[in-house]
Order: structure tokens, then C-alpha cells, then sequence
């Protein structure tokens, strides 16, 4: 039996509302099976759990109040069993999501504010929409307005007697009769897909709302004054308004419409804003009904995928390329026939080299594909979305191309992924590199702050070569969860240089958008939000004052103190985002997107971007990838932010786990936001965001200059004694198929996706209880000597590897200024293709070069995995930090190095002449 789940612990409305249903479900069976003789307790703990969930089920339509009531009814009524039996099918049918796609006599629609009734074997068989809506999605509609009972039970039956058997959707409908409902229905049920606002509606809610309201403390106020009558048409379309404005900044896939009594000819050209379209409030519901039936076709049409799967029912006959198009090749074998049994023929019935037929070109799409890259674009909050099926390092590759010329400079984090490296390299930019704050206890870097951005743009002003400044190039969020304020980070640089372009790699940040509180720090919302900022009259207002009190000629030191703002008269928003689709949303591997927001993009960028993208995409595209990624793109608007906030959940409950487990709890730990982010950079003084609520995680994410991502969770292991590419390797993956993405030296890193289940996580917690108890199986039967090994494996790991080393330099021959540290890498890249340019040293041989005055230079990258950054630059001179460090490291896997050889690095003549060739 469960105790009834307290609000206090629990990170979510979803997470508590389906505990408390689960808790309902063991109680009222314990009742049944025991009657009278039942624990006294428990009695009282179906009626507070009644009580708990009464606001909660206010936001749904399943079971919704209606079905809380049935059950409520039958416990009153003393009629034990059938309350259980009732109780048990609304959970299953909740914890299953069949209550969405079917009809069965635990989901059965409600017909009326009834509670759902059952429905006969006859019955379900003869009704054509019942059998119809068995393969087809539901979702729940809100209707905000201040309806009573007979108007709501109204409504209902009007919208169910509209259905037809054709449609390809159903729905339900949930009141809500106050902006404060509406809102926190909004955010508590992922269901609702549209909302209908009426003329008339509350402000606070006549409901409990305490247990709900701490999640979203802030979040629901109505910014109307109470003391406004709400009777004046204006007041109540401004209250419209403003609802309208606030459920699209919370959940932006939302479809709006307004059902208003006053001139809706007037009230439509005064609210499009946000609301699609206006109807006046004595026309009937049909029209209503249809278009918000249209609004989710619309966002459910997958153009591509639905073209490619008409190609492969076609009969075609191939005289091209591809054998294996239409199977033919396979399905004929003799010796691979398992390949159509483990693929399964639609795959290879999809596969084609055709680009007509109803089907598109990739390289210049002008039909359903060019549609599915609409579609995208329209999703992530961008001006153009481009497909990749080659990964992320493909698409910063082709941004960087596309905005950089030979000798231009860019500023990059020097922990960022290697694609951006090899990218600066091809495109011929020079180079300076930004140091990110170190973690040396736990051998990984954090973020770049804006200081030092800033520092490097002054220094680079004052040497007079801001002009060449072209792109700055930041990854949002970390590998290790370290997320960015792009909207501070972008409008301070745009402060010092207002033609700045971005490139922010969020490969694995894509399912940000779909989150209320993520959203806010991705690269497309920040130039959305800066845009309109730069706009508004007000903001000419602010940057008067601003630059007033920063006065005419201010020294380098008060712009780094002082938060700037660009000056909105030269202020260009240039903003581009590359994300993985494939790593955190649902797409086949290596399905990638460029996102586009640049108010330059069609009069400097368009045909360079072009170029770059015909340079690195292949002509003969995965069409499995681009299809996968058109679905992706659909499931990320119509479930997303329910996805995300069950990637949350589960984030929390892998946490908690490990936190109130004895035994793991004794050897492992999770690190928190103050041990990966340094006080100074977090204003809000916030430890645990997520840990005390959605709200307090806004609060957090509004303010902070960086944040961390829970959804990532960072394991310290130093403890136990194994170190984390061994603890990865021999004990998670080898012997239990758990599979881990990034360790260090004394951590691993666990992160949480979509398609995590509860299940996953308990057998995670699962693996980990075993390794730990053959731990302390082995501990206590070491010998003496075994033992202080062991020990001393433990204090090594407690206070990390070696410092982590900041970028040193790049050597003078390959500085094209000796006042700026800008580096010309591409030279250095491809001096080292002559072998007679370069020679192999070992660590002891540089060190004793170093000594004698030699400055030894790395002929290539040197990136050890872990941690996965580059140590060493084509053209970067090796220092002694360097050294120590990779001398530190134990991990299989470091590029660029083999200890046999040594490292590669140019001869002193190559440097030479390289020197005097400058000159």
C-alpha cells in the first residue's frame, strides 16, 4: 500500500496527481478486500486523497470533476467493490494514455457532466464514432468563461452531437472560469491542445488551487485590476488579450480563438495578435468546432513523410541508382534475405533516389519538403529551418561557412565540440579562443562568462580590428547541463558590436522549446524576445537613460561592470541554432536542424548560406532521416511539453533515489547547482531550482546568468573507488547494457530524454544497488594492503585530475597581429600535411625543449575523450599545464595522440620559416 504522496515532495502536478491516483487505487482495494476490518487510517486517506485531487482533476476532462464525483458517489454509497473496480480502471487507463486514442469503459467520453458511463459490448460495436475513435488521437479543449453547470452540461452536449464518424481527431472539453484557471490548467494538463476564450471570465478562482499553486507561484496573476469593471467591451477584449498573450508565452503551440458578443469584425482586427480566429458568440458552434478540428490537422500534417509513404505504396519501375530501392536487390537473395526480415520491407520500399513523383529535392526543395522545413521553422520560433541528415557537425560547419570569409574573426568557447574547430579551420577564420570557467575537482569546464567575452571584444577594439569581429560561437546547453542566458549574453555583446552574428550549438538542448521555463533560454526565443524589445518605443526611452549614465567616453572596466544595452538604431539581431533532433527529440540518427533568425539573412546571407549547404550536403540524402525528422517535428508540437515535463519527472525521481537510498546513497551522489556554477554567476541565490517548484525554477532561469539543466545529472563516483571510464565501461555497459554518454575522471553523466520511462530508471537504480553491494562485499574482505590501495584510489578521485589547462597560445608564426591573440589555425592545419614540416616528441622531450627556450607546437588537435574538448590546437603552443594534465588523464580514447609515437608538433625550421615568410 502507498501512503497518500504529499505535495511538498513532489517536483510536478503530473508527478503527484499520478501518485495520489495510484494511492487511491491501493486504498480502495484494500477497502473492498477488508471491508470493516480495513486499517482504520484508511478511510481517512481516501477522503484526503479525494480532497487533494478535486483541484487537480478541475484542469482535466479525464476523469476530470465528473469522474472524481462517480467515485465519490460510490464510497458515500458504501458500494466498496465497484469503487474499486472503478478506481482501478481510471489508473490503468491514466497510467497507459489509453484514455487518449480509445474508447473502452474506463475511458468512455462523458456525454454529459456525468460521471463516464460504460458502455456495452452491443453498444461499442454498433457505434460508428465510438469504433472510429478507437484508432484516432484525443485531446481536451479549454473553455474559458464563467459558465454555470446547465450552460457547461450545454456546451458539452452540442460539441459531442457536432462529431462525425470521419473526423480524424476527438476531443473533450475542460471549463475553466477564471484567468487563474486557465493558466494553471495550461500548465498542469498536457492535454489541451486549444483554447476557446469566452467574453466573460474571472479573475481568481473559486477553487482550492493550494496544492497546484505552489508549482506556479507568479505564473497565473492576472495583471487586470479588479477595480476595472469587466463589463466594458474594451476591458474585457484587453482581458482577452492579455490571457491570450500569457498561454502563448507559456505554451506558444497552443491554438487560440476568441468567442466574443461584441463586433467580432472590430474585435478580429484588433486582437489577431495572437488569437487565430474570432467568432461571434450567437452563430452556433459548428464553425468553431471545424476549425478547431483544422488547427490540429494542421499542426499534425507531416508533408514529407506522408509523400515518402505514398511513394513506397506506389508501383514504380527504378531505371537509377540504388539497388536496393523498392528491395529488389534483397528480397531475391539467396544469402541476405534476414535483412528484409530484421528491416522490414516498408523501409526498403521507401528507399529512393527520386526527387519527383510528389516526392522533393533537398538541395533546392520546392514541395513537401520545402513544407516539412515551413513547418519546422514554424515549431522552433525561427525565420528558416534547413534539414541536415549528415549530424550537427555538418551544420555548424555549413553556418560557419556561410558567415565567415578568410582572415574574419570569430570568438569561440575552446570546449566546444570539435565540428566547430574543423569548421574555423575550413572556412579560413582566425581564431580567438574564450576560456569557460574551470571545475577542476571534477574535470570538466563550465560556461564562458559574459566578462570575458566582453573583455576579449574591448581588447579587440582597442587594437582597431572589431570590424573583423563576425561571429561569436557558444554551446547552449553544455554537455555537462551548463545553461546560457542568450538574451543577456547576445544584447550586451550587440552593446560593444551591433552587427554581431551568433551561432549557438544546442545539439542537445532541441526539446528546450517545448518547455515553458526552457524556452526562454533558447537561441530562437532570445532573438524573438530581443527583436521585439529593440522595437518598442519604450526600449529608445531605456537606452537614452543608459547611455546618459554610462557617459560619453566610458572606460573599459565600467563596461564590464555595467549591464549594457545596444544602441536600437544600429542594433541587427543575427541568430543562428543547430540542434541534434536525433539526440533529444524523436529522429532517426543524424537528423539535424539549422534554425535561422537573422534580419540580415535575405540581403547578405541567403546565397553564402546556400552555397554552404550545397558544399556539405550529399546528393543523395537519407530520405528515412528527413521523413523521421518531419514526424519529430509533429510530435513536438502536439505532445512536447508533455514529453519534457515527464523527462523532468523522471529526472527528479532519479535523483531522489539515490538521495534516500542508504546503501547508494553512501558511495554516490549528485552534484548540485552550487558546485557547478559558482555563486557569482547565479543572482537569484536559488541552489535547487526544480527541487522547490516550477516557480522558483523560473525564477532561477530568468535571472541567473548561467543555469543548470536537471535534466542532466551528474553522478560523482569517487567513492566507490573506480573511476568513470571504467565504471562506464566494465560495470554499466559491458555487464548491464546501461548506456552512459560522457564520464570524467570521478563522474558520470546521466541524462534523462523523452523516452525515458520509469521502468528505465528503476532498473538503473536496480544496476547501481548491485554494483554497490559487491562493493562493499570487496571492501570488507580486502586485505590490509588491498585496502590502502583501495584508499588511495578513493582520495585520488575525491579531489580530481590535474587543473584543467586554459588555452595557452597560438605561437607567433601563426598570430597574423602580435597585439591581438587571434590565430591563423587553418595555416597551421595544413603545414602539417608535409611530414618533413613535422616531427613526434614525447612529453619529457618538450618539457626538456621548453627549458632550453624552444617553444614546441602542436601540428594538430589533441582531444582526449573524456572529457571530448580539444587540449591541443593546430599552431597552439604546448605548455607545461598541458602536459600535466593529459599526464593525469586515464582515459582508452585521446585523438591525435598515440603515448608510442608521442605528440606531433612542427620542427624548429618549419616554425622559421614560417616566422620569416610573414615577414
Amino acid at each position: 500500500m502507498n501512503d497518500q504522496p504529499a505535495a511538498s515532495v513532489h517536483n510536478s502536478v503530473g508527478q503527484l496527481r499520478a501518485d495520489a491516483w495510484s494511492s487511491l487505487a491501493d486504498l480502495t482495494h484494500q477497502l473492498s478486500d477488508q471491508g470493516a476490518d480495513a486499517h482504520p487510517r484508511a478511510a481517512g486517506r481516501i477522503e484526503e486523497l479525494f480532497r487533494l485531487l478535486a483541484p487537480i482533476e478541475n484542469c482535466w476532462a479525464f476523469p476530470g470533476t465528473a469522474g472524481l464525483e462517480e467515485l465519490c458517489g460510490l464510497y458515500e454509497n458504501g458500494e466498496h467493490q465497484h469503487l474499486a473496480r472503478r478506481t482501478e480502471d481510471l489508473n490503468r487507463a491514466l497510467g497507459s494514455d489509453s484514455h487518449r486514442n480509445t474508447t473502452s469503459s474506463a475511458t468512455a467520453p462523458m456525454a454529459s457532466s456525468a460521471a463516464p458511463r460504460e458502455l456495452g459490448d452491443d453498444e461499442t460495436a454498433q457505434d460508428p464514432i465510438t469504433r472510429h475513435q478507437m484508432a484516432r488521437p484525443c485531446f481536451e479543449v479549454l473553455v474559458v468563461g464563467d459558465l454555470d453547470a446547465a450552460e457547461e452540461e450545454a456546451l458539452r452536449k452540442e460539441l459531442h452531437h457536432l462529431r462525425r464518424a470521419e473526423d480524424e481527431f476527438a476531443y473533450e472539453i475542460v471549463v475553466a472560469p477564471s484567468f487563474e484557471d486557465a493558466v494553471i490548467a495550461s500548465l498542469v494538463n498536457s492535454s489541451v491542445q486549444a483554447v476557446v476564450i469566452r467574453h466573460r471570465f474571472g479573475d481568481r478562482s473559486r477553487h482550492d488551487l493550494r496544492v497546484v499553486r505552489r508549482f506556479f507561484e507568479g505564473a497565473a496573476a492576472d495583471p487586470a485590476s479588479a477595480d476595472v469593471a469587466e463589463e466594458t467591451r474594451w476591458h474585457s477584449e484587453e482581458r482577452a488579450q492579455a490571457l491570450g498573450d500569457r498561454l502563448l508565452a507559456l505554451r506558444p503551440e497552443l491554438d487560440l480563438y476568441l468567442v466574443s458578443e461584441a463586433s467580432v469584425e472590430t474585435t478580429a482586427g484588433r486582437l489577431s495578435r495572437c488569437f487565430q480566429r474570432v467568432f461571434h458568440a450567437r452563430e452556433g458552434l459548428l464553425e468553431l468546432h471545424l476549425t478547431i478540428l483544422h488547427g490540429i490537422a494542421e499542426r499534425f500534417r507531416a508533408p514529407f513523410f506522408t509523400a515518402l509513404r505514398a511513394h513506397s505504396r506506389r508501383p514504380t519501375g527504378v531505371f537509377h541508382a540504388l539497388p536496393i530501392s523498392r528491395g529488389t536487390s534483397v528480397v531475391n537473395s539467396r544469402w541476405i534475405p534476414e535483412m528484409a526480415r530484421f528491416y522490414g520491407m516498408n523501409i526498403l520500399l521507401a528507399e529512393t533516389s527520386a526527387t519527383s513523383g510528389g516526392l522533393d529535392s533537398l538541395l533546392a526543395p520546392i514541395g513537401p519538403l520545402r513544407e516539412a522545413q515551413d513547418l519546422a521553422a514554424e515549431a522552433f520560433g525561427a525565420r528558416q529551418t534547413y534539414f541536415v541528415t549528415n549530424g550537427t557537425s555538418t551544420a555548424n560547419k555549413i553556418v560557419v561557412q556561410a558567415m565567415v570569409r578568410p582572415g574574419d574573426i570569430v570568438l569561440v568557447d575552446r570546449n566546444c565540440h570539435k565540428s566547430h574547430h574543423y569548421g574555423l579551420v575550413l572556412a579560413g577564420a582566425h581564431v580567438v579562443y574564450l576560456d569557460a570557467y574551470p571545475l577542476d575537482e571534477y574535470g570538466m569546464y563550465g560556461a564562458v562568462p559574459i566578462e570575458e567575452i566582453k573583455r576579449k571584444l574591448l581588447m579587440l577594439k582597442k587594437e582597431g580590428v572589431l570590424h573583423r569581429v563576425k561571429l561569436l560561437m557558444l554551446t547552449n546547453c553544455t554537455f555537462d547541463g551548463i545553461v546560457y542566458n542568450p538574451s543577456r549574453v547576445m544584447e550586451e555583446c550587440l552593446a560593444l558590436k551591433p552587427d554581431l552574428a551568433f551561432l549557438w550549438d544546442e545539439a542537445w538542448f532541441a526539446f528546450a522549446r517545448f518547455h515553458p521555463v526552457y524556452r526562454r533560454r533558447t537561441a530562437m526565443a532570445a532573438a524573438r524576445e530581443l527583436t521585439d524589445r529593440y522595437r518598442d518605443a519604450r526600449y529608445a526611452e531605456e537606452y537614452a537613460a543608459h547611455r546618459e549614465q554610462l557617459g560619453d567616453d566610458p572606460d573599459d572596466e565600467t563596461l564590464l561592470a555595467r549591464q549594457l544595452m545596444p544602441d536600437p538604431e544600429q542594433v541587427r539581431v543575427r541568430v543562428y541554432a543547430t540542434q541534434s533532433t536525433h539526440k533529444t527529440l524523436t529522429s532517426l540518427r543524424q537528423g539535424s536542424m539549422v534554425h535561422v533568425f537573422d534580419q540580415d539573412f535575405r540581403r547578405k546571407v541567403a546565397e553564402t548560406f546556400h552555397e554552404a549547404y550545397m558544399t556539405h550536403t550529399s546528393t543523395s540524402p537519407n530520405y528515412q532521416i528527413l521523413a523521421s525528422m518531419d514526424l519529430g517535428r509533429r510530435q513536438a508540437v502536439l505532445e512536447g511539453f508533455e514529453l519534457v515535463q515527464k523527462q523532468l519527472e523522471q529526472a527528479g525521481v532519479l535523483r531522489d533515489a539515490i538521495e534516500q537510498h542508504p546503501l547508494l546513497s553512501k558511495y554516490l551522489r549528485f552534484l548540485t547547482t552550487p558546485e557547478l556554477i559558482p555563486r557569482r554567476f547565479r543572482s537569484s541565490g536559488i541552489e535547487q531550482p526544480l527541487r522547490t517548484g516550477l516557480a522558483r525554477m523560473a525564477q532561477a532561469w530568468e535571472r541567473d546568468e548561467f543555469v543548470l539543466d536537471p535534466t542532466r545529472a551528474t553522478m560523482h563516483i569517487g567513492l566507490t573507488g573506480v573511476d568513470g571510464d571504467t565504471f562506464k565501461h566494465d560495470l554499466l555497459m559491458d555487464r548491464y547494457g546501461v548506456q552512459v554518454n560522457k564520464t570524467t575522471r570521478n563522474t558520470l553523466l546521466f541524462m534523462t530524454n523523452i523516452g525515458t520511462t520509469r521502468s528505465a530508471v528503476a532498473y538503473l537504480i536496480e544496476v547501481l544497488v548491485k554494483i554497490t553491494e559487491d562493493l562493499e562485499e570487496r571492501v570488507v574482505e580486502m586485505s590490509p594492503r588491498e585496502r590502502a590501495a583501495h584508499d588511495r584510489m578513493v582520495n585520488g578521485l575525491g579531489i580530481g585530475s590535474a587543473a584543467l589547462p586554459d588555452f595557452s597560445e597560438f605561437h607567433p608564426a601563426f598570430r597574423p597581429s602580435a597585439r591581438t591573440p587571434e590565430g591563423d589555425m587553418r595555416a597551421a592545419f595544413f603545414l602539417a600535411y608535409d611530414d618533413t614540416e613535422c616531427e613526434y616528441l614525447s612529453a619529457q622531450e618538450i618539457t626538456d625543449a621548453a627549458a632550453g627556450g624552444r617553444p614546441v607546437v602542436s601540428a594538430t588537435f589533441v582531444t582526449p575523450y573524456p572529457p571530448g574538448f580539444p587540449v591541443l590546437v593546430p599552431g597552439q603552443v604546448v605548455s607545461k599545464d598541458i602536459l600535466a594534465y593529459m599526464a593525469a588523464l586515464d582515459t582508452r580514447e585521446i585523438h591525435g595522440y598515440a603515448p608510442e609515437n608521442g605528440y606531433r608538433v612542427f620542427t624548429p625550421a618549419a616554425l622559421k620559416a614560417r616566422l620569416a615568410g610573414a615577414r
